[in-house]
């Protein structure tokens, strides 16, 4: 992942921590989440000048990215600990 694609998913995930603070991911469908992720989606397109789509693409993607890499550091820091026992 590059700087510049983790600082726009930082951002991001900052707002929604602000603006899904009281929302329980479990009960409320991911388009109504989503959809509250939109203004600063729509604001990153604007300075980029692209499409609120291909933001939203480029979100999921690295969402995906950093996922994969959190479960692989912590797979990691498993296999360490087995092999301290």
């Amino acid at each position: 992942m590059t700087d510049e694609n983790r600082k726009l998913l930082t951002r991001i995930n900052a707002y929604a921590e602000t603006v899904l603070a009281d929302i329980d991911p479990q009960k409320v469908q991911v388009s109504s989440q989503l959809e509250k992720l939109k203004p600063v989606m729509q604001e990153i397109a604007e300075e980029r000048n692209t499409s609120v789509e291909d933001i939203f693409i480029l979100y999921m993607d690295l969402q995906s990215e950093a996922t994969v890499a959190a479960e692989e550091k912590l797979r990691e820091e498993l296999r360490d600990l087995e092999s301290l026992t």
